[in-house]
């Protein structure tokens, strides 16, 4: 392979997520409105911390998200990366 070139998969070293959710800006624009899939959220993945809360970790793409705050984009999504 080629020093520059892309793998053929390249989906095997990227990282996969779940879908859970969605976050928009609120229609008066002073909040951020979160929207999470009760099906999805039960499925994903926790991990507990040393006093014993459990936790669901969940991705937002700051880039996104900016994009959501300045209005060149209406929604984005909020996800679980896998492995």
């Amino acid at each position: 392979m080629a020093k520059n070139s892309k793998p053929e998969n390249i989906e095997e070293l990227e990282n996969k997520s779940n879908l859970v959710g969605y976050v928009r800006k609120s229609n008066a624009g002073g909040a951020i409105k979160v929207s999470i899939n009760s099906d999805a959220f039960a499925d994903c993945n926790t991990y507990v911390t040393s006093d014993g809360q459990e936790y669901v970790p969940l991705v937002i793409s700051l880039n996104a998200l900016n994009k959501v705050l300045i209005g060149e984009r209406v929604v984005t999504t909020i996800s679980q990366i896998t492995d």
